[in-house]
């Protein structure tokens, strides 16, 4: 009887120790989700994507989700790229390894890896080279290009810094409610702008709920229109005929992206941005806390800054520089050209900003304003440079200043505008195409200006969207 019992002691143990060890191994094969909630939207032209969890799962969800538009982006780069800065996609996969890729960080480099195994998952062989040259192509091709350029025959690389952009932000008396409301719209060539057209809604591990405007492949803006969960708003506009580039600092896009991650007070914005400053992409950057009510202005060149910050102000910019160390020490920027279109959007602009909407400016007049295509210079309504809506599609004399000739394809791509209210809830309006409402269509175009042909590949008609109001999950 002893020796049964203990038979069956024997088996009982055994039988414990095996379903203990099934039971562990069970746990030990459960495979992780890297798509979550992910989540995928097509709307009004815009593709809204809902992406959540460490760097590395938020990146394979955004190269998961947007995998046919990074591919083609990617795709429009590597054949529009050699035209406008005479160097190829090699050229910019190189400098990313060079001195891009180790000033990214970590966490951020995981968010790059992880796009590049979202896209492999369907198919597709870029890595994290193709990724980063895409995230720095404006700083790598518009700063550092121009900056090679120059080593060899001074001048020759002048009037390449982009000119991108209209946009405000106002509080105190300027606005309906007193609280801050900021608009943008995006300018840059079609063939590129048509495809800016993601909104993207990331929750992190660390860090804030951003929502913001971007392009297919991008870890951060791009252009610049972000919200977050610490009630900081950001936009930006670039200065016209910058010249400056730093190697060995940290890109521009690195910086934009953890200040929106990382910010809770425009001092922490202002702080990220001029920390380890590279130069590249210089900007105007407009800055609101909706938990003070107040709004900045830093312009940010590579060896000058300054701030100007307000409770009580409106504040614009149309890539024109203000302060007047940075223009003279580091831009070719003509202050006294009044037909400029910088300089004729500025005066629109604090028209409308300022004046004419002062103490009124909402969701509905900020809409207004960046769709606006009243040619202040010439006191006429107009589709040319000289509108905040700009046409330069339509423009005989082009855009000298950055150096785009007559009729080149490009202008106002799409508009985003939020009030304090709407950050609250992490909420935008957001318009694809003309703000305006004027279609750009590619064949006639072409039709018209066959100079243009060399871009007809990819070149495709940019529909006005109506406005779309985008909320954050």
């Amino acid at each position: 009887m002893k020796q049964f019992a203990q038979t069956l002691s024997i088996i009982f143990i055994t039988t414990l120790l095996f379903a203990c060890k099934q039971k562990t191994t069970e746990k030990t094969t459960v495979v992780h989700d890297r798509m979550g909630k992910a989540s995928r939207e097509d709307k009004n032209g815009w593709i809204y994507v809902h992406l959540a969890g460490s760097p590395a799962d938020i990146g394979y969800q955004h190269g998961y989700l947007l995998s046919k538009e990074i591919d083609t982006l990617i795709k429009v780069m590597q054949y529009y790229l050699p035209n406008t800065s005479k160097k190829d996609w090699a050229f910019y996969r190189k400098a990313s390894a060079r001195f891009m890729w180790n000033k990214i960080g970590k966490e951020y480099q995981d968010e790059i890896r992880g796009i590049t195994e979202g896209l492999q998952a369907k198919g597709m062989k870029y890595d994290t080279l193709d990724i980063t040259a895409l995230n720095a192509n404006i700083e790598l091709a518009q700063y550092y290009v121009p900056g090679l350029m120059n080593k060899v025959k001074p001048g020759s690389g002048d009037n390449k810094a982009p000119g991108n952009c209209s946009a405000f932000i106002a509080t105190g008396k300027y606005t309906k409610d007193g609280k801050i409301v900021i608009g943008h719209n995006n300018w840059t060539d079609y063939i590129v702008g048509e495809r800016w057209n993601v909104i993207a809604d990331i929750v992190p591990e660390k860090g804030n709920h951003i929502l913001m405007d971007t392009a297919p492949g991008f870890i951060h803006s791009g252009d610049d229109f972000v919200e977050t969960s610490s009630g900081i708003v950001i936009t930006e506009t670039t200065i016209t005929g910058f010249k400056g580039f730093d190697t060995t600092r940290t890109p521009e896009f690195v910086r934009a992206r953890k200040a929106a991650q990382y910010s809770n007070s425009i001092d922490d914005v202002i702080k990220i941005m001029t920390t380890d400053n590279n130069g590249g992409y210089a900007n105007d950057w407009l800055i609101g806390d909706t938990k003070t009510n107040e709004v900045a202005k830093l312009e940010l060149g590579l060896k000058t800054m300054k701030v100007w910050r307000s409770k009580d102000t409106a504040m614009i910019g149309s890539n024109f520089p203000a302060d007047p160390n940075l223009i003279k020490q580091e831009t070719t920027f003509n202050v006294n050209d009044k037909t400029n279109s910088p300089n004729a959007r500025k005066l629109r602009m604090e028209k409308l900003v300022c004046v004419n909407y002062k103490g009124k400016l909402d969701a509905a007049n900020g809409k207004t304003i960046e769709g606006d295509t009243f040619d202040a210079l010439n006191n006429k309504t107009a589709l040319n440079r000289c509108v905040i809506d700009g046409h330069i599609d339509k423009d005989p004399k082009g855009c000298p200043e950055w150096s785009e000739g007559p009729y080149y394809p490009m202008g106002a791509v799409q508009g985003k505008v939020a009030t304090a209210d709407m950050v609250s809830k992490l909420q935008l309006w957001a318009h694809m195409g003309h703000p305006s409402g004027d279609d750009f269509l590619a064949a006639p175009f072409l039709k018209q200006h066959p100079e243009y042909n060399y871009q007809a590949k990819y070149l495709r008609d940019m529909k006005a969207y109506p406005w779309t109001l985008f909320a954050a999950q």
